[in-house]
């Protein structure tokens, strides 16, 4: 299975961005779609619809995820219907769900708000011949037909445990300021990081806490804040969601905070916090194509859609121009369908980012 990083896909990233651009039609609500009709697929129109579910309006990581998808449905000639829940609830998540079921749509990707929570709903949808499956945060398996993973939960939660053991010099407090408690993908990561550290190697490594920001900017910044003044001796906060990090990396930075941060962020909301020295509160950061997350959801949707896959573990197509994938076995008993290995951003590289995405 051909894999490429992200290093490579510049290139394919800048296209995506510009292909898609302020000419998108989206929807910030839980009511409205991408479309001018209440019905999405029309008679006339012969086209194949899909639909992407973010976790919730105003977070612009699900925002390139869904532009990426778009830009690829479009591209193959389906129809697209973007909805950003108004939370990042699952309740928010359902009753978009069963809007979608109503419409008649050929397939759904959503971002779960809650594993189990949307079991039912994603139940009928596929009882009804909508082919389902989820990106950036899972649901069930038996609320999917696959996953499309960003990277392999293993895989990520090293990555950020060696950042935190690298920043604090091996010892200290840390904390982890999440996103909300249901995030199958953040506490994933998290339970990950709790494992590792069970290695002699963290042995004097203290996690004082997980706070939860909800993926709100200013709960997020106030977790931040509630850190600070609970924990003095605090030493790194990780924060493995885009929307708490930005939130963490300001608050460190204006109030001049010894505290360091790392974790998972967008390069063009990062790049004025990433640098070595003591002014700068993220010494390094990750994170994969958000972008290439949404097209590659795309493709499986349509390779779904088309009978390419069923999503079966063994399964394989091809994504376009991002090369051959392999549906494989996920550690929860379903499926999933893996991007690649998380980037490493940092202060000889995060100019050449800043600008993509």
């Amino acid at each position: 299975m051909k894999k490429k990083v992200l290093s490579v896909l510049l290139c394919v990233a800048m296209a995506a961005t510009l292909a898609v651009g302020c000419g998108s039609k989206s929807d910030s609500g839980s009511s409205s779609d991408s479309k001018t009709e209440d019905t999405a697929k029309t008679e006339d129109s012969g086209k194949k619809v899909y639909a992407i579910v973010t976790k919730s309006a105003g977070n612009p990581y699900n925002e390139k995820e869904a532009e990426g998808f778009q830009e690829v449905i479009e591209k193959a000639g389906g129809e697209c219907i973007v909805k950003h829940p108004e939370a990042a609830t699952a309740d928010a998540q359902v009753s978009v769900i069963q809007s979608l079921i109503s419409q008649g749509v050929d397939s759904i990707s959503i971002a779960a708000n809650d594993e189990n929570a949307l079991q039912a709903a994603l139940e009928e949808a596929m009882a009804a011949g909508i082919k389902v499956s989820c990106l950036d945060s899972k649901a069930n398996p038996d609320s999917r037909q696959t996953f499309v993973n960003q990277a392999g939960v293993s895989q990520i939660g090293q990555t950020l445990m060696d950042a935190v053991y690298d920043i604090t010099g091996g010892e200290g407090q840390w904390a982890i300021l999440s996103a909300t408690s249901q995030a199958t993908n953040q506490n994933a990561w998290i339970d990950s990081m709790k494992e590792i550290m069970k290695d002699d190697k963290y042995s004097k490594l203290e996690l004082v806490e997980v706070a939860y920001g909800d993926d709100e900017p200013q709960k997020s910044t106030d977790q931040t804040q509630a850190l600070l003044s609970k924990y003095p001796d605090l030493k790194v906060i990780c924060a493995p969601t885009t929307v708490g990090i930005n939130a963490a990396a300001k608050v460190l930075q204006d109030e001049k905070s010894s505290v360091k941060l790392t974790g998972l962020g967008l390069p063009s909301e990062m790049a004025e916090y990433i640098g070595d020295d003591d002014a700068h509160s993220c010494p390094y950061m990750y994170l994969w194509n958000p972008i290439d997350v949404g097209r590659l959801s795309a493709y499986t949707s349509i390779a779904l859609v088309d009978g390419t896959i069923t999503g079966e573990a063994g399964d394989k197509f091809t994504a376009g121009d991002m090369g051959d994938y392999e549906v494989v076995e996920a550690a929860d008993g379903g499926t999933e369908i893996i991007l690649g290995a998380p980037f490493k951003f940092e202060p000889s590289n995060i100019a050449d980012w800043k600008d993509v995405y």
